[in-house]
């Protein structure tokens, strides 16, 4: 007899294509601020961490209004240019680049863990911003 996964691990296969899609929903999350698209990226306990700016919302709720909080960064307008750097079980780590109008560049790098059914369980982000 073999021992369960544990819950929090998942046992789904984490492709291109399905990072693909998340990354696609959170750029329209981050474009329309809407809870519903915020909410739809992210299981119900799911962490989301933030440096160098020591975010660290637990919840799927306490991360859409996090999220929500930050509205004014998008003003002025964005993008968001970005590549898998790999792939490993349910976890993934994207690189990126953030043009903000007002802000300006910041490089990100993402460690996503992803659920069976798609939804971060764990987001790990490293801002920096660009000279």
């Amino acid at each position: 007899m073999t021992n369960p996964s544990p819950a929090s691990e998942s046992t789904a296969t984490t492709t291109t294509e399905s990072v693909t899609h998340w990354v696609d929903g959170y750029l329209r999350a981050w474009a329309t601020n809407d809870p519903a698209d915020i909410a739809a990226l992210f299981a119900e306990e799911a962490e989301y961490h933030e440096s160098p700016y020591d975010t660290e919302w637990i919840g799927r709720d306490e991360i859409v209004e996090g999220w929500q909080s930050r509205w004014d960064w998008q003003q002025g307008g964005w993008t968001f240019e970005w590549t898998i750097t790999s792939i490993t079980g349910p976890t993934v780590v994207i690189t990126g680049v953030g043009h903000y109008k007002k802000l300006g560049n910041f490089d990100n790098v993402w460690t996503v863990t992803f659920d069976d059914s798609g939804l971060a369980t764990r987001f790990v982000m490293l801002n920096t911003e660009q000279n």
